[in-house]
């Protein structure tokens, strides 16, 4: 077995939440942003342009999940290189990420107009929503690189615990996007383009803003570049691993898309009042996991810098305090959701229709916050861990096990059997996670 050195340390619950509280925090704030957007948009009072708005929001967001291993994989690449004491803090890792997400970025914005054609062939909009959505995603596509940009330096800031400055730039994205958005609809009259240039501002001022923070941590370009030797950045092995981790997480991440967007369309089989009152529910619990994503968080940078450090008690102290925080958490929100639910739910709709069905359902939608718990943190601590394989494997199999469970249990109790197979894919992943854990903690590491 290979020897490598070993760097103790301790982890308390202090350390877990001082990454978790303001990762939360970065977290929640991209729903509001998508709120404002909707509200300044919505009140020009053109159905057509709120419609364009909400389908450019939803093609951007899965285009950009398809790159968002560039902040997770990052993240725990980093995080291994501060437990195993690199001075160079994961310098190699974000600036392989950096380079890859321009590249990206570029890529998409080249496909422009295929994208575009796809997007509209997948969602039919009406000419009227066809043209305003045009209008925000030429010019939103422009924010590409920065977007990718920014998902690599927060993996950065995040695998290194700097998670108050990963929080401080997405709150100043986050602002710049209202700001400009608001300005730029109503003050200039742009409209949809407007909301989208105004986030299009808020990515480059962020990008701009996170890449001066990472080259002043290196002393400044001469001290950034003289810590990396010649033809180190471009070492085929490094590369081949950060491509297999980014493929294995595209997977994973096509993979969970799926199977939301296969719950969405069960409920639209089954007539617009169950989508809708369906949709209200998951929007509450995409809450609970905006909160139980800062723990998740805290769990990839604290066991992968266990890993890093070769220090197997740091692990287990992570892995324990993670899950103990997270289950509070769930707790704590599942009942708030399962208690305040009717008075949250009359503010989301107005149908009395919706509302009652909601209403219906909210037993079996509250009880969610606590079965999809453990996948979330044992996700962090796959993702700090660079399991990637065993990420992919485990949603894949897992998404199975939900259509399983809806083929069977959706003819016989309908919209019960549907959100009873939505939990038996988060207790499968829980699951299959926990045995890949149990197995795989010893070879982790290595005696010194």
């Amino acid at each position: 077995m290979t020897t490598r050195p070993q760097h103790p340390f301790d982890v308390r619950s202090k350390d877990v939440w001082s990454i978790a509280l303001p990762a939360s925090i970065a977290f929640i704030t991209d729903p509001m942003v998508g709120l404002v957007d909707i509200t300044v948009v919505g009140r020009l009072g053109d159905a057509a342009l709120l419609g364009g708005l909400v389908l450019g929001a939803l093609v951007f967001d899965v285009l950009f999940s398809l790159a968002y291993f560039l902040r997770i994989g990052t993240a725990g690449l980093v995080a291994q290189a501060v437990g195993a004491r690199d001075p160079r803090d994961g310098l190699l890792h974000v600036s392989r990420a950096l380079i890859l997400g321009i590249g990206i970025g570029g890529v998409m914005i080249t496909l422009a107009l295929p994208i575009l054609w796809a997007a509209e062939a997948l969602l039919a909009p009406q000419p009227g929503v066809a043209a305003a959505l045009a209008d925000y995603f030429f010019v939103r596509i422009w924010s590409a690189p920065f977007s990718l940009i920014n998902y690599a330096l927060l993996g950065w800031f995040y695998g290194r615990a700097a998670a108050r400055t990963g929080m401080l730039l997405q709150l100043v994205l986050h602002g710049i996007n209202i700001v400009c958005s608001i300005g730029l609809v109503y003050g200039l009259g742009w409209g949809v383009a407007g909301a989208a240039a105004g986030t299009l501002l808020g990515q480059i001022v962020a990008a701009l803003l996170g890449l001066v923070i990472l080259v002043r941590h290196y002393g400044g370009i001469a001290g950034l570049l003289s810590r990396m030797a010649p033809g180190e950045l471009g070492d085929a092995h490094a590369i081949q691993r950060m491509f297999g981790l980014s493929r294995d997480l595209m997977i994973r991440s096509m993979a969970l898309m799926g199977a939301y967007a296969w719950f969405a369309a069960q409920g639209s089989r089954m007539g617009e009042v169950s989508l809708a009152a369906n949709a209200v529910l998951l929007n509450l619990l995409m809450v609970v996991g905006f909160f139980l994503d800062g723990i998740a968080q805290a769990a990839e940078q604290l066991a992968g810098k266990a890993v890093g450090a070769n220090w197997l008690p740091a692990y287990d102290q992570a892995y324990r305090l993670s899950m103990i925080w997270g289950l509070i958490i769930a707790l704590g929100l599942g009942a708030f959701w399962y208690g305040g639910g009717p008075w949250v739910i009359g503010l989301m709709t107005t149908n009395e229709a919706v509302r009652a069905q909601a209403l219906a359902y909210l037993p079996i939608a509250a009880l969610c916050a606590l079965t999809f718990m453990p996948a979330f943190v044992y996700d962090g601590i796959l993702i700090g861990t660079t399991q990637n394989v065993v990420m992919r494997n485990g949603m894949v199999v897992s998404l199975a096990v939900f259509l399983g469970a809806a083929a069977l249990l959706q003819p016989a109790w309908g919209n019960w059997g549907l959100w009873a197979a939505l939990h038996c894919w988060f207790l499968a992943r829980g699951g299959i996670y926990w045995w890949a854990l149990e197995r795989r903690r010893a070879s982790l590491f290595s005696p010194a």
